[in-house]
């Protein structure tokens, strides 16, 4: 089969296709040709070797853990999933394996897509969907009527979050650039900042802050917080409360829970998914350098052309 992959950490420019061996699937994993594959910052920081210490990678390595497409065979007591089921799973980061023709999942772990969905809109859950749900109803505890500002709004993570928190009911004030107002609000945003003209910090009395950012967006946040409010981060893994206030690294675990949450809000007609780009196989690394880029309009997605 055909992967994108590395031979050294080093830069995603390095990322280039060659052919490897798939093995065959063990008890109770499934094979599935992959049809669309997400890209997350987090493949960016794998191929470059930033982290080993957390995700273990050996080389030669094939990043990319958020995929979807079709079960072409089960191994034993491979069960949840049949044969030409359409499927979104996500890979463990240190196995990676996504920018591939074909990958091995545990068929318990995957989640059946529903016909109106597209392979492309699938591969962008995963990651990006299962954070802002751990984010808000994990670290945040979000619940109906409460005050939310989302960081980076017009990415993969933060669109899923301004949709998430609208949906539970709460008052979501959302950062962009000028350019992407307009999707904040599309998104559902009650109120929709240029992070460049303007300050967020003229906003009081929020009970969740969902940075994106990190840096000097995540210090100043602590002064819109509420008391017992909830500064969670997916950038500084090393946030510690202040001043009766609440601070938490959002690790991301599981995706299957939040997978299944979306397709039925999906099938609700209450889930958009605003997909930036599409890079065939053979332009992985150039997926990788538009999410490295930190300008992403939503999701980047690498396709399997055949």
């Amino acid at each position: 089969m055909q992967a994108a992959s590395i031979q050294d950490f080093g830069s995603h420019a390095a990322v280039a296709t060659q052919t490897i061996a798939l093995p065959p699937p063990g008890a109770g994993e499934a094979v599935v040709r992959i049809e669309a594959a997400g890209v997350n910052p987090l493949d960016v920081k794998m191929v470059a070797g930033h982290m080993q210490q957390v995700f273990p990678a050996a080389l030669p390595y094939t990043p990319g853990t958020d995929f979807s497409g079709v079960v072409t065979s089960l191994g034993t007591d491979a069960h949840g999933v049949k044969v030409g089921d359409r499927v979104v799973g996500r890979r463990a980061p240190g196995s990676g394996g996504a920018f591939a023709d074909y990958t091995l999942a545990q068929a318990g772990s995957l989640v059946v897509i529903p016909d109106a969905m597209s392979h492309e809109q699938a591969a962008a859950l995963p990651t990006a969907f299962g954070t802002a749900w751990q984010a808000l109803f994990d670290a945040g505890k979000l619940g109906a009527g409460q005050r939310v500002l989302v960081h980076g709004g017009a990415g993969g993570v933060g669109g899923f979050a301004i949709q998430l928190a609208k949906r539970c009911g709460a008052w979501v004030a959302a950062t962009a650039s000028a350019g992407n107002l307009g999707l904040l609000r599309e998104l559902g945003a009650d109120e929709a900042i240029d992070y460049r003209a303007d300050d967020f910090t003229r906003l009081s009395g929020v009970d969740l802050v969902l940075d994106t950012v990190g840096g000097a967006t995540l210090a100043r946040s602590w002064q819109v917080l509420a008391e017992g409010g909830t500064l969670a981060t997916l950038v500084d893994f090393a946030i510690a409360p202040r001043d009766g206030r609440h601070g938490s690294f959002v690790f991301f675990s599981d995706a299957a829970p939040a997978l299944r949450e979306a397709m039925a809000m999906f099938a609700e007609g209450r889930l958009q998914i605003v997909i930036d780009s599409l890079y065939p196989l053979d332009h992985a690394a150039a997926a990788l350098h538009k999410v490295a880029s930190g300008h992403a309009r939503g999701k980047v997605v690498v396709r399997t052309v055949r």
